[in-house]
C-alpha cells in the first residue's frame, strides 16, 4: 500500500496507546499488534446500516482513529497494514475462509483478511491479524511456521494443515480452547498474496449481501486484559481470563445502546436500531 498521505502514524499510535519503539523489529510488531487489538473494537454497524464501510485510508482514519468507532477485518487490517509499512515493515495480504462453526472449510467463501509481515532480521514471516471477531483471535502476531505453538496475550495458537483438493497447502490457524481442552480451527488459508482490490470485493459482499450475517444483526467484540466481550444480536457474552463465561439477553433498545457505548466504547450512529 502507498496511501501514506492519508495516514497519520502519530495519530494512530496515540489512538492505540502505543508509546514504545518505532523500529521495524519484532518487539515493535508485537507491541503495536497487541495495543491495536486491545484499543479498537470489532463491529459491523455500517453493514447493519445497509452499506459496506469505506476502506479508503482517510475514511478509516476518520472513523477508527479520530472517531469513537471500530470496524471489521478489512478496516482493522488495512489500518494496521498502513501503520506497519510506515514503521518500515514489508507487508502483504492473505485471505481465509472462516471455518469456526462451519461444516467444512469449503462451505464458506474466502471473506477474511489477514497480513503477512516480514520482520528485518527474522528468518520467518509472521501472521498479523487484528480483525478476527472471535474469542480465539490473535492478540500477538505468530510466526508462519508449522509444528510449533505460540502464546500471546494469554492465548495459545498453532498452525495445522487441512486436507483439501487444491495444489497449495491449506493452513489453518487453531486456537486452544481451555474449557474443551482441545485445539479449534479458526480459519483456513493458502499462502498466495491478495490485494486491496480483492478486499474491496469481499467487503462489498459481506457489507451488503442480505444473506451476510453482518447485514442482519449487530455483531461486536472487544478484548481487554481481563475479559473478552461479545454482542451477537441481543446476546451479550462476557468471557473472563479464567474461562468463566456469563451471558444475558438484551431486550431493550436503550439498554443495548448503553452497553455498546459503555462496554465497547462505540458511538452508535444516529437512527441505527441495534435490536432488529
Amino acid at each position: 500500500m502507498s496511501d501514506f498521505e492519508k495516514f497519520d502514524l502519530d495519530a494512530y499510535l496515540g489512538r492505540i496507546g502505543w508509546e514504545g519503539g518505532r523500529r521495524a523489529d519484532l518487539a515493535t510488531l508485537r507491541g503495536v499488534h497487541l495495543a491495536h487489538a486491545l484499543a479498537l473494537p470489532f463491529e459491523n454497524l455500517d453493514a447493519l446500516s445497509g452499506r459496506a464501510p469505506s476502506l479508503d485510508p482517510a475514511d478509516l482514519m476518520a472513523k477508527m482513529v479520530h472517531g469513537r468507532r471500530g470496524g471489521y477485518c478489512y478496516e482493522h487490517n488495512i489500518l494496521l497494514w498502513l501503520a506497519l509499512e510506515a514503521l518500515g515493515f514489508r507487508v502483504s495480504a492473505l485471505a481465509a475462509r472462516v471455518v469456526l462453526g462451519a461444516r467444512t472449510p469449503e462451505s464458506r467463501p474466502r471473506t477474511h483478511a489477514m497480513l503477512r509481515v516480514e520482520v528485518p532480521g527474522e528468518p520467518r514471516p509472521y501472521l498479523a491479524d487484528v480483525g478476527f471477531g472471535a474469542v480465539g483471535s490473535l492478540l500477538a502476531p505468530v510466526p508462519l511456521a508449522l509444528g510449533e505453538e505460540s502464546e500471546g496475550g494469554g492465548r495459545r495458537h498453532r498452525f495445522a494443515v487441512l486436507p483439501h483438493d487444491g495444489p497449495l497447502e491449506l493452513w489453518a490457524l487453531q486456537a486452544y480452547d481451555a474449557a474443551a481442552r482441545d485445539w479449534v480451527s479458526q480459519y483456513a488459508f493458502t499462502l498466495e498474496p491478495f490485494a486491496v482490490t480483492d478486499f474491496e470485493v469481499f467487503n462489498w459482499h459481506v457489507g451488503t449481501n442480505p444473506r451476510s450475517p453482518f447485514t442482519r444483526r449487530a455483531y461486536l467484540q472487544r478484548t481487554t486484559a481481563e475479559r473478552h466481550l461479545a454482542l451477537d444480536g441481543p446476546r451479550f457474552t462476557e468471557t473472563r481470563a479464567d474461562g468463566t463465561v456469563t451471558e444475558r439477553e438484551l431486550t431493550d433498545e436503550a439498554r443495548a445502546r448503553r452497553v455498546v457505548e459503555e462496554e465497547f466504547g462505540i458511538e452508535v450512529p444516529e437512527g441505527l436500531t441495534l435490536l432488529g
